[in-house]
């Protein structure tokens, strides 16, 4: 099969119908094999009944039902599981996305074998509220990532390679940073292209403000169990012990000066514990300590984890 285009819905009941005839007149033009998974999150309105509908008469639909509302990353972790194209395409229900960029992200993905292609939606028909947070979270994603040549990583449309997909978990609010966990995993031909973005035609939009705070919380999540998954005593030792001397050798400072004054005869009548460093000296100590010992129980679960010793292998002969 050429693509599994993978596309989580909530309450889009209007949309869906319009969307997935959308797809078959773009594909049945460009004679590709595919199949469209609709996951429906939960939706109260319809939307599952629509998919049973359009599923009688239309042979490459595919729909799974969640019992309740649990985000876009569960819904695009089980499409990816469910996938089985060549090419796996994401896509938003809202027809925010169109999709005649399919078949160019198709082409890319298989002539130039790249890994992932992300959209980016340059002209946008968003309100201000949500386009600025957005520019500030991708630029701190750029800086903590590496990839740099990403503007758009909450773009709903999307490419994979096939491995990409079975190769990595999406949970939480992680969708956003997809292109992060691929890389972290292995996957670094990643590369951009410009897509086109709709103004909303049915429905309104399904996140609040709140995506943002945990959007970040992921992202840094992201970036620590990327880097120190399998090695967490490297950071949470380190800090501790460079908290531990710090604050050690400020204490064994302040001993010493007043030793110093008292070998040396001179007025010295201020006590140790009246000093704000000593204070700031005790919490450092105290602090490295506690540090240390999260490293070494994180260690210790670490190599106890099930998945302590799974590695991406790429190829073997």
């Amino acid at each position: 099969m050429d693509i599994s285009i993978v596309i989580p819905l909530f309450n889009e009941v209007e949309s869906v119908p319009e969307l997935t005839d959308w797809i078959r007149n773009v594909l049945q033009k460009q004679q590709l094999t595919y199949e469209i998974i609709l996951i429906d999150d939960g939706s109260n309105d319809g939307s599952w009944q629509k998919i049973e509908e359009l599923k009688a008469t239309h042979s490459a639909i595919k729909g799974i039902k969640f019992r309740r509302n649990y985000g876009k990353s569960a819904a695009l972790n089980v499409g990816f599981a469910a996938a089985n194209g060549n090419v796996v395409i994401t896509m938003d229900a809202d027809l925010q996305d169109s999709p005649d960029e399919i078949p160019e992200l198709y082409r890319r993905i298989i002539e130039e074998k790249l890994d992932l292609i992300s959209g980016w939606k340059k002209k946008r028909f968003d309100p201000l509220s949500k386009t600025i947070p957005t520019k500030f979270f991708n630029a701190a994603t750029r800086s903590m990532s590496g990839i740099g040549n990403l503007h758009d990583f909450n773009c709903g449309l999307k490419a994979y390679r096939i491995d990409v997909v079975k190769n990595i978990e999406v949970y939480g609010e992680m969708h956003r940073y997809i292109p992060v966990l691929a890389k972290w995993a292995g996957f670094t031909k990643i590369e951009e292209q410009v897509v086109e973005h709709r103004a909303r035609k049915y429905g309104v939009t399904k996140f609040g403000f709140s995506r943002f705070i945990n959007g970040f919380l992921d992202l840094l999540s992201i970036f620590f169990v990327g880097k120190f998954g399998k090695r967490p005593m490297h950071f949470f030792g380190t800090m501790g012990v460079l908290s531990f001397f710090t604050g050690t050798i400020l204490a064994t400072w302040i001993i010493g000066e007043k030793l110093y004054h008292i070998a040396a005869g001179t007025h010295y009548n201020r006590e140790i514990t009246s000093q704000p460093l000593f204070y700031i000296a005790l919490v450092a100590v105290i602090l490295g300590s506690q540090l240390f010992l999260t490293g070494f129980v994180a260690e210790l679960v670490s190599r106890n984890s099930a998945t302590r010793n799974n590695y991406q292998v790429e190829k073997e002969v």
